[in-house]
């Protein structure tokens, strides 16, 4: 009989350093936003029961409030290298409990936000190829999507990011292309740089009404872009890579949003945006938002061509995909994190040959699949019910452990010195602020966002704010309630947490 070795153990419970570098984990986070999903989404819904040709704006404020909150972010990165990042940091800066207790709420958004895209896939590809004359279930296809995706994990990170960079490229190419011929054509009413980008348009409808709808859109079109400390352990430098990671994802997902938005209010007029939507969207009886990548579509059909429009509807399919590799890898490192800290099984800290976490990529994956299939029997919509739910959780729960990240900061270098005051007291306690009022906003409108609204209330009105129905109650608390739960395993799980003590100090 052979016994493991020390090392051999070592190297079991380890990611394979040095196979990232700041573009790898770029396409990675980058990917993750699925821009050509939010962009086909998120946006016309903000158009058009938001802040109409203000959308644009909004992408820059929350992109330049996640800027705010990446400074003291990166500050800390200098100090921390983990596979689990934000619970890392938590654990860093307000004790262990607390950095468990924001790993289950963290394991929820990536666990959801995966769900969401199966969903979402399932239904589209479903539809697709339906019209294509081969009429099988989404859950088949979203079966289909779990499989390569799983296969892909499990090989060396580096492939995984080659496999995103191809998509992502293609995908950020056609999005381009179709906003520089809106804008280079100037549309009905040539730019109107005003209508979107000055605060009064931004703003319009206050925080109550369509300015915070909009802004709880543009934050959900975000999620992901903390992951680029999760990558950590697997990249080249990460005192250099995380931080600079950082700023070039959430500087490149803002512009993009912003350029890609702003082109298609050129494209409409902004003086007539919400007409113009509601046609684009709606289906043959009329109803809006129906089929809100019509708006797109369209204006690129007008723009530049049907051959782009059949592009894209293939790279709508490849962003989801590419969004669901990432979500895996991300999910799959917490569950790594963890098991090495011994908060879970240490089976979850298991790695494969190849350097992949074999023991999260399995659970991730098993996760995954069971929910899937729970819907999938119950008959429930991918699209209404999978994609909306989950994503909606996803918005509120990574704002959460966002604040939580924000407040450690402040605490750690407080304590341990070192940072300038910028970085590690005024910019973290600025994003803490801005974040909890885009929390504010979030759980104020998770009606509209879930479609878990009482009968008879419409969710677009500014006085249905936090009007609810018993589960959208219980969606809305989730987060909160895995934070707790997370905090009681911690002061249970006494003895294992030791090893998260040391894991920490790192």
């Amino acid at each position: 009989m052979t016994h493991s070795t020390p090392t051999a153990q070592a190297e079991r419970s380890s990611l394979r350093a040095g196979r990232l570098g700041v573009i790898g984990v770029v396409f990675f986070v980058v990917a993750a936003s699925a821009p050509l999903v939010g962009i086909t989404g998120a946006v016309p819904v903000a158009m058009l029961v938001g802040n109409g040709a203000g959308t644009p704006g909004a992408y820059l404020v929350v992109g330049l409030t996640l800027l705010l909150f990446s400074v003291g972010y990166a500050a800390m990165s200098h100090r921390v290298t983990n596979s689990g990042a934000f619970f890392a940091y938590v654990g860093k800066g307000l004790g262990v409990n607390a950095g468990v207790a924001s790993a289950f709420v963290s394991i929820l958004t990536y666990v959801t936000i995966q769900l969401a895209i199966y969903g979402f896939f399932g239904g589209l590809v479903a539809g697709t190829m339906a019209e294509l004359g081969v009429d099988l279930p989404w859950y088949v296809w979203s079966l289909i999507a779990w499989l390569l995706v799983t296969g892909l994990s499990l090989l060396t990170v580096d492939i995984g990011a080659k496999v995103l960079g191809v998509l992502l490229v293609l995908e950020l190419l056609s999005l381009l292309v179709a906003a520089i011929a809106m804008l280079a054509d100037g549309g009905p009413e040539g730019w109107n740089i005003a209508a979107s980008f000055s605060p009064e348009n931004i703003f319009a409808g206050g925080f109550a009404g369509g300015a915070g709808i909009a802004l709880a859109f543009a934050l959900a079109s975000f999620i992901g872009f903390e992951a680029t400390a999760i990558y950590g352990e697997e990249s080249k430098d990460p005192k250099r890579t995380v931080p600079l990671a950082t700023y070039i994802a959430i500087s490149t997902i803002s512009i993009l949003f912003a350029i890609v938005s702003f082109g298609m209010v050129t494209g409409m007029g902004a003086g007539g945006i919400i007409d113009e939507v509601v046609t684009r969207s709606a289906d043959a009886d009329g109803n809006p938002l129906v089929n809100p990548a019509g708006v797109l579509f369209s204006l690129t059909e007008q723009y530049v061509g049907g051959w782009l429009v059949t592009i894209m509807t293939v790279l709508v399919i490849t962003s989801l995909f590419a969004g669901l590799l990432a979500f895996q890898n991300a999910a799959s490192r917490y569950f790594f994190a963890l098991g090495r800290g011994g908060v879970l099984p240490a089976r979850a800290a298991t790695t494969n040959g190849a350097g992949a976490p074999v023991g999260g990529v399995v659970i991730t994956s098993a996760l995954a699949a069971l929910v899937m299939i729970v819907f999938a029997i119950a008959g429930l919509d991918p699209v209404g019910n999978l994609f909306f739910w989950m994503s909606s959780i996803t918005a509120m729960s990574v704002i959460v452990v966002e604040i939580l990240v924000s407040i450690a900061i402040i605490v750690f270098f407080r304590r341990e010195g070192g940072g300038s005051l910028w970085k590690t007291v005024i910019a973290p306690a600025l994003s803490a602020v801005l974040l909890a009022l885009g929390l504010y906003l979030v759980m104020s409108r998770f009606n509209l966002l879930a479609g878990t609204v009482p009968e008879g209330v419409d969710p677009t009105l500014p006085e249905s704010a936090f009007q609810l129905n018993a589960l959208g109650w219980f969606l809305v608390l989730l987060p909160f309630l895995f934070l707790v739960i997370g905090y009681v395993v911690a002061l249970i799980n006494k003895k294992e947490n030791e090893q998260l003590v040391r894991d920490f100090a790192s």
